[in-house]
Formats: C-alpha cells, structure tokens, sequence
C-alpha cells in the first residue's frame, strides 16, 4: 500500500499534463503563433501563485495543494510586458516558415530540407539571400548547377523576412489542438471582411 501512495504521488494525472495555457503578452497578443506560445499548466499555476501573471481564463479541472484548490488556469497574461524581437534568427525553422514549408522550385509540402540558389560549390554562402526550402526530388536535380543549367525557376526570391512577417505567416498554421477559450485571443487582431 505504502508503495501504491507513493508512485500515485510522484506520478503526473494523466488527464492533467494535457492542459496547457495559452500565453499572453501585456498587450493580450500571444508572444509567439508558430510555435504557440504555450506553458505547461504546472508552469501557469507557478507564474500565478508568483503573480507574474493573471489568469484569464480557466480548465474545469482543478489541483489541490494541503491548504489551496486551483482551477487549471488555460490563458495567463504576463503583467510586465515583454518587447517582442525585430531580429528573425536564421535557423532551419524560420526559414521554413519564411517558405511557408513548401519548396520553392515545386511548391509540394513535406520531406524538405534546404538549398542555396547559388551552389557553395559556386562560392554561394548560407543566408537568408541565398537558401531556400526545397523538397528532396528538387534539391537532388538542382544539386550544384545554377537555376539556368537546372532548368528551375523559383516561386519567389529569397529574402531576410521581418518578425512582423513571421509572426503573419505562423498565423496561417494553427496548431492541431486549440482549446476554446484561446481563440478570442489568437485571431482578434485580424481583419474583419466587410
């Protein structure tokens, strides 16, 4: 028995480890779309109980401590606000992002990797300038020949892209799991259709 407390102690409730918390700049904006920026609901309770932050909105589940019952909290706003980055870091991410993870020689999605328009073979460096998402099948007929010799054209020009950009296009690409009381604070910024 006295084993049976202690692993049901130390082990995570399985229908608690899948709430997390929408996260939320001062200005109500989420500080990231792509990836969400989301906590795991235990680091929502800690930012709460430090008041860091203020709880929005709620689960229907709960956690109890000896002395508290807390409602899982499912959107926090952080108190102070936090300047968003104008530098876009180049890693392989953003730049699929940037591509909206589609090549761009073909334009199908998935299996990419990334390829410098001018070969570094042909003095061509890795930047933002010079690489571009590509699906395998693409990468391998380009290989180390120029666009002209590879008979490819690109659906467009690779450039260094703005946090503002980014931030747009990881809008297009909501995450498989959107809990409901999120979406009042994804999307309220966008243009409404007339």
């Amino acid at each position: 028995m006295d084993g049976d407390f202690r692993t049901s102690f130390v082990r995570e409730p399985g229908s608690l480890k899948h709430h997390p918390a929408l996260v939320l700049n001062a200005d109500y904006r989420p500080l990231s779309y792509y990836p969400l920026s989301l906590w795991p609901w235990q680091e929502a309770v800690k930012a709460a109980f430090l008041d860091r932050v203020d709880i929005v909105a709620e689960y229907d589940k709960v956690v109890r401590s000896p002395t508290r019952t807390i409602r899982i909290p499912s959107v926090v706003v952080l108190k102070d606000f936090v300047k968003p980055q104008k530098r876009v870091a180049f890693t392989r991410f953003n730049l699929f992002l940037r591509d909206e993870f589609s090549c761009q020689y073909c334009g199908c999605k998935g299996d990419l990797t990334f390829d410098h328009v001018v070969p570094r073979a042909r003095g061509g460096i890795t930047s933002w300038e010079n690489v571009v998402a590509a699906c395998s099948r693409c990468n391998l007929r380009k290989g180390s020949k120029s666009l002209r010799q590879a008979g490819m054209a690109l659906r467009r020009a690779p450039r260094r892209p703005q946090a503002t950009e980014l931030r747009d296009v990881g809008r297009k690409f909501p995450p498989n799991y959107l809990h409901d009381s999120w979406l009042d604070f994804l999307y309220w910024d966008a243009e409404l259709e007339a």
